[in-house]
């Protein structure tokens, strides 16, 4: 749907102004001719010759750098344009837009443009949820500008709220919907009701494509405690974000989630269930309970592969130079579930140091997974307790997909959206 549009993407200056990159460039993938204003603030979180590389095109920041003769440039993109879109959109610019204000390049363009408008608002929470924001917003949606709505989650600021921008292959997916829906001739009607529904729905709406509405995703995150005594226990490293992510990002998709947590280190997603557990043996009885109800079952969890035979009631006095401890096997998880499944999509993960792809397919294998989640931990960047991951994602006929180094939130929706189609696909 988007070879040959011409979209201007406004680009302002709030830090998620970095995922421009990835929007840009796959808008182009998609066929789209990408035209970039960037405030003068935007140019402080991301270059102008990264986005002119990715896009082929001049990106412009000042109103008065007129390259052209021929043409005044801020009315030549306002007339070319078969969709302005604005991401990031922060309060400042959505302020602007609201009362008319047009004293940069991208107000002055937005003002003189006929085209649809678009924009994916991104700030902290609570400057999304300030009165005078939520008036420009609905000022703006009375007047016909489109509005894909933000994200929850932890934001750059540390506060976990609203105010996310959403992914960029979600707006990317968007934009598609909605050059489908203003070319009627060719989409079924049920297509179009289902772009009507789901797009976008001011303000108030959706602002996310719910590939997983309906859906009953369990996810498990962080480490499992196993006691040795009332102070001292086994654990891991694993820090609960990557389970987290996938939480927040199923819920983001429109699943009911539950999120069954063990040991962690970070804030846990709003608005899904968390059910908290400690040993391995109470996970499983946790997944156990939801496992006949769920639609998908992600299984992020770092579970300790023993447990002390014997756990004390009193704390251990030291009482010499060793002290030995009796391990023994706790229950596979994963395996288990394998072994029960019915209609359930199974996803595992395998962190490795070694050998990655050799272990990551043995493991599918021997556990009946659907997919299989696989890094290297080892890797900088990569694993415990880090914000970013780069996986490779296997099936049973091998490699789906290799993500390199990207956010953990990244990850989360690119595996939850091939999840979503193999189940589309499986119906």
């Amino acid at each position: 749907m988007l070879n040959g549009k011409k979209i201007v993407l406004g680009v302002t200056g709030g830090i998620a102004a970095y995922k421009a990159a990835t929007l840009c460039s796959k808008l182009v993938q998609k066929g789209a001719d990408v035209h970039v204003i960037m405030t003068a603030s935007a140019t402080q979180f991301i270059t102008e010759l990264t986005l002119q590389t990715l896009t082929r095109n001049a990106v412009y920041t000042d109103t008065f750098d007129e390259r052209e003769p021929a043409v005044v440039s801020h009315i030549n993109l306002a007339d070319l344009a078969d969709l302005v879109l604005v991401a990031p959109a922060t309060a400042n610019v959505i302020a602007k837009m609201a009362h008319g204000m047009a004293d940069d390049m991208l107000t002055t363009t937005l003002l003189a443009t006929t085209a649809p408008v678009m924009i994916a608002p991104a700030m902290n929470v609570h400057m999304y949820d300030h009165p005078a924001v939520q008036h420009n917003m609905r000022l703006l949606d009375e007047r016909g500008t489109l509005m894909i709505e933000p994200g929850e989650g932890l934001l750059a600021c540390g506060y976990v709220g609203k105010g996310r921008l959403e992914e960029p292959e979600t707006i990317v997916e968007v934009v598609e919907r909605f050059f489908a829906q203003q070319d009627k001739a060719h989409v079924p009607q049920q297509d179009q009701d289902w772009v009507q529904s789901h797009l976008y729905d001011q303000v108030q709406g959706e602002g996310r494509t719910l590939l997983l509405k309906g859906k009953k995703v369990i996810v498990t995150a962080g480490g499992t405690v196993e006691r040795i005594d009332p102070v001292r226990y086994i654990t891991n490293d694993s820090s609960g974000k990557m389970g987290f992510a996938i939480a927040a990002a199923a819920r983001d998709l429109g699943a009911d989630v539950k999120l069954i947590m063990g040991n962690t280190q970070a804030q846990p997603p709003v608005d899904v269930k968390i059910i908290p557990v400690q040993s391995a043996q109470e996970m499983y009885e946790a997944v156990s309970r939801e496992w006949e109800e769920s639609d998908i079952v992600i299984k992020a969890a770092a579970v300790a592969d023993y447990r002390p035979k014997e756990v004390y009631t009193e704390k251990i006095k030291k009482k010499g130079d060793t002290l030995s401890l009796e391990l023994v096997k706790n229950i596979d998880i994963l395996e288990t579930l394998g072994k029960q499944k019915t209609h359930q999509f199974l996803i595992g993960f395998a962190a490795e140091t070694q050998s990655l792809e050799m272990y990551a397919r043995e493991k599918l294998k021997r556990k009946n997974c659907d997919l299989i989640v696989a890094n290297d931990v080892s890797r900088a960047g990569v694993g415990f307790g880090t914000d970013t991951n780069a996986v490779m994602i296997y099936d049973r006929n091998g490699l789906v997909e290799e993500l390199e180094l990207m956010s953990k939130e990244d990850v989360a929706h690119r595996l939850l959206r091939i999840a979503a189609e193999r189940i589309a696909g499986r119906n």
